[in-house]
């Protein structure tokens, strides 16, 4: 099989946290003829497969090395801190950073928080992964902080979470190798800021055979010129629509 014989499609690698089933049903509602392949990486791994080329583009957590990647930022997601149901911090909405002073605040492997300096007091050794951080805490260990995506994935019936304010954010961004934008990558970029299948800035579908100018621009007619309107009659001396008056001002009689 040829490159031009190949089927088209698009492989989207996204880091644990991020949920993209909604841009994926509009894919596929959009491009019904172009599968997508959608892979989890971790977040620290994603940067490797895109340039690897095992990926075309990637929904990955900022900051992206620029100097290899285009990217365009998407959403920042809110810091929360997770801790047992029967922590002292759950008796409030929202927690601060010195509220943290007396606890031991797990500092993963994978974390995704770029901190200058962590609250709290540090573990003897740091949790291979978020998924490990979450069981120490669930055991009594220690408290993790964590984007509100990753609380939320890791859940627990024992565990619950509060956002924290002044902590470190993470954003997550739409990435691709800035050498290897493809027809599918664009496609993909119209989809997550929200263009429409015929906005005027994504990739569009030539008119089907037939169809005039009028139909694209949705079937405008021109309007009436001013002072006249459609279907109007015209009236005046030689016109029908009126009877002539006689000499006294009065009506003629029709024969």
């Amino acid at each position: 099989m040829t490159g031009s014989d190949a089927t088209p499609s698009f492989r989207l690698a996204y880091v644990p946290g991020v949920m993209p089933d909604k841009w994926v049903r509009i894919w596929n509602e959009r491009q019904p003829g172009v599968p997508l392949t959608l892979t989890q990486v971790p977040a620290g791994a994603v940067a490797e497969r895109l340039l690897g080329g095992d990926a075309d583009a990637g929904l990955v957590r900022t900051p992206v090395d620029r100097s290899v990647f285009s990217a365009i930022p998407l959403y920042t997601e809110q810091t929360v801190v997770v801790v047992p149901k029967d922590h002292l911090v759950t008796a409030v909405d929202e927690v601060a950073l010195e509220d943290l002073a007396d606890d031991i605040v797990l500092h993963p492997l994978d974390d995704v928080l770029d901190w200058e300096s962590l609250p709290g007091r540090p573990a003897l050794e740091r949790p291979a992964t978020t998924a490990d951080a979450v069981e120490l805490v669930a055991a009594g260990i220690g408290v993790l902080v964590v984007p509100l995506s990753l609380a939320r994935l890791h859940h627990r019936k024992d565990l619950t979470h509060r956002p924290l304010k002044d902590a470190p954010e993470s954003s997550v961004a739409l990435a691709w190798p800035e050498d290897a934008k493809t027809d599918q990558v664009e496609d993909f970029i119209g989809i997550v800021r929200g263009r429409t299948v015929n906005s005027t800035r994504g990739r569009q579908q030539p008119p089907a055979r037939g169809e005039s100018a009028d139909a694209d621009r949705g079937g405008a007619r021109r309007k009436p010129a001013a002072g006249k309107s459609a279907g109007a009659k015209r009236t005046g001396k030689s016109g029908r629509g009126a009877p002539k008056n006689d000499r006294r001002g009065k009506p003629r009689r029709r024969s």
